[in-house]
């Protein structure tokens, strides 16, 4: 029997290619809201157009006959936030428009209702070899890490009083094709051949390559196991940063110049320059432990990191 999905954030990194995926697989029908001045994919039905989240939003009409929704939009994290109140913005996105859509599931019969959220809910770093698990207690650092964990609990909440199913899942960080912020400059650093001070780094730190997150997505839209859970992602292989950039050189067929300065140095700068979030993300460590994944939904990733870098590099190449 097909299943009606009402998907958010449908232009988005994540929900482009989730929709993509999708509408591969005969089981399923998707309807995408897409941001106002988001393009209509060709290969979809329907979809709705919205200007804002945040917007006191009627869903009654588009949550008829929908069995699930997969929740991906976001105000998403911005490193340099110029908002008086950056808290209260996330909160109106993230929260508030979180639950007004949640809500109308519930008044519509929506069976089950996934969440994106992310790493950040569990912190900012960890300990080498002490991964985050989705058991641990929350440390969110940033105003949208405390949105989306308040988003995560009025969700699970909703759950409990009404019965509709909650499944959330927290990734790392995401790349694939098409990535931008970080990610994407990590890719063009290496292409110029740039020397770059991060040798001498040997953090941990675990990555999902966007296939492998699509794939859990699709994996908690009806397995019974998923219901009412958290779950944490990864490729499966945690890498340090200098690891990871010399996989890159070598999926461009380049060299990584590379140079070896003590970190506690690199840390000691980003100080004295006011870097200090940005070094955390190059120099810490951020692990996950996404056993309790694996174990109860039988889920594993099906593209190795060296691949997905691989396939990464090949699109930036090609863009």
């Amino acid at each position: 029997m097909m299943q009606r999905i009402l998907m958010t954030g449908a232009t988005g990194f994540v929900g482009s290619r989730l929709l993509e995926l999708l509408a591969c697989r005969t089981a399923y029908e998707c309807v995408a809201v897409i941001r106002g001045d988001g393009a209509h994919p060709s290969f979809l039905k329907k979809s709705i157009q919205i200007d804002d989240l945040a917007c006191k939003r009627d869903w009654q009409d588009q949550l008829a006959d929908v069995d699930v929704v997969i929740h991906c939009a976001a105000r998403v994290h911005i490193m340099l936030d110029s908002e008086k109140d950056p808290l209260s913005c996330y909160r109106d996105v993230n929260v508030t428009g979180t639950m007004t859509l949640a809500k109308a599931a519930v008044a519509n019969g929506v069976r089950r209702f996934v969440f994106i959220s992310t790493v950040k809910v569990n912190g900012e770093g960890t300990i080498p070899g002490y991964p985050f698990s989705s058991t641990d207690q929350v440390d969110p650092d940033d105003p949208y890490a405390r949105s989306k964990l308040e988003a995560e609990q009025a969700l699970l909440k909703l759950a409990h009083e009404t019965g509709m199913e909650v499944t959330i899942i927290r990734p790392p960080l995401v790349y694939g094709p098409g990535v931008k912020a970080n990610f994407r400059s990590m890719l063009n650093w290496v292409k110029k051949g740039l020397p770059l001070p991060l040798g001498a780094v040997n953090n941990l730190r675990s990555l999902v390559y966007i296939d492998n997150l699509c794939d859990l997505i699709i994996t908690c839209i009806d397995h019974p196991k998923a219901k009412n859970e958290i779950f944490l992602v990864s490729d499966g292989e945690d890498l340090s940063i200098s690891a990871l950039l010399r996989k890159i050189a070598k999926a461009q067929g380049v060299s990584s110049r590379l140079i070896s300065i003590p970190p506690s140095l690199l840390v000691l700068l980003s100080k004295l320059f006011g870097k200090q979030a940005q070094a955390q993300r190059l120099l810490g460590s951020l692990q996950v432990d996404m056993q309790k994944t694996k174990e109860l939904l039988g889920w594993a990733p099906l593209v190795s990191l060296d691949e997905g870098i691989k396939r990464t590099v090949e699109a930036a190449d090609k863009g």
